[in-house]
């Protein structure tokens, strides 16, 4: 079980003031729009984007919800009414000019997921920045198979030369998500056989793949995550995708991409360098995630400690 933070949010805290919160709206919208408009301009004209395609198909976020802005939890908006907010979420309680996030609305359904979240939050955190792995997930993805999951885009070698790659460097992938995909020849040949159950035990705050999971983990508590940190994980993710790409074995400078040559020492430094930059980065996002669930979990428990 978790431990409450010593600084756990008060749970009666002051309102913030109609213009405070209608500018971190606009904000955040402004943010999210900056990202989404191209996106929709792309869909509307038939056109594919290796990096924001992925963040709308392998995740589960619509863009429609991600237009949806919230204060998250232990946060109260003074003179905040219904028709503030385009479709406002059942978790919204409006009363006396007020309104807030409440946590007792949180599914009773998904309520274990988010002891299991905020430990694997929690324990990737404390492991050390693992480095070696030059983004060879996406080479083992395509690995001595006809069908790559991205057939549409060419590959920059070929398979002949990948396989060579893949073969002469070590698979140390800690990422369950990303092994899943490994082609049945390549997944014998990482160093661990992950698997969903043990993936607490392994996730590390240098891999590329769970720093773009941040985003997932913000959004599995919407409405209950505040907007701006919702955000931020989202542009990590879009960060941290490009890097992914861009050290895959696809050619993607018709994208405007160009590649990270990690089958050479020079393209491995680069990467290296991405990835601790990236998880830096990451690292004040995943102590507030870890944070705003301790919050959840404590207010979901304990109901009289949720804002009313």
């Amino acid at each position: 079980m978790f431990t409450v933070p010593s600084n756990m949010p008060p749970t009666n805290p002051p309102a913030l003031p109609r213009d405070r919160w209608l500018h971190a709206r606009e904000d955040y919208l402004a943010r999210i729009e900056a990202w989404l408009t191209p996106q929709q301009t792309r869909r509307a004209h038939g056109l594919e984007d290796p990096v924001c395609d992925f963040l709308f198909e392998y995740y589960s976020f619509r863009a429609s919800a991600l237009l949806r802005w919230s204060p998250g939890i232990n946060v109260i908006l003074a003179d905040a009414h219904p028709n503030h907010f385009s479709a406002p979420h059942a978790a919204f309680v409006f009363s006396a000019e007020e309104m807030h996030v409440c946590a007792r609305k949180f599914p009773a359904q998904r309520r274990a997921s988010l002891d299991y979240i905020q430990q694997l939050l929690t324990r990737s955190r404390e492991r050390p920045l693992h480095l070696g792995c030059f983004g060879l997930h996406e080479w083992a993805m395509v690995y001595r198979t006809t069908a790559p999951r991205h057939s549409a885009i060419p590959l920059r070698l070929p398979p002949a030369d990948i396989a060579r790659i893949v073969e002469s460097n070590t698979l140390c992938c800690t990422h369950f998500d990303a092994f899943r995909f490994f082609t049945p020849d390549a997944a014998p040949k990482n160093r661990w056989a992950l698997q969903r159950t043990d993936q607490s035990d392994f996730e590390q705050p240098g891999c590329i793949h769970a720093t773009m999971d941040l985003y997932k983990w913000a959004f599995k508590i919407w409405p209950w995550i505040a907007g701006g940190l919702l955000a931020d994980c989202f542009a990590l993710a879009i960060d941290a995708r490009t890097i992914d790409m861009r050290a895959s074995p696809y050619d993607l400078r018709a994208f405007g991409l160009q590649p990270i040559v990690i089958e050479t020492p020079d393209g491995q430094t680069e990467y290296q360098d991405a990835q601790r930059t990236l998880a830096t980065r990451a690292a004040p996002l995943r102590a507030q995630l870890i944070n705003t669930y301790a919050a959840l979990i404590h207010s979901v428990a304990t109901p009289s400690c949720c804002v009313v």
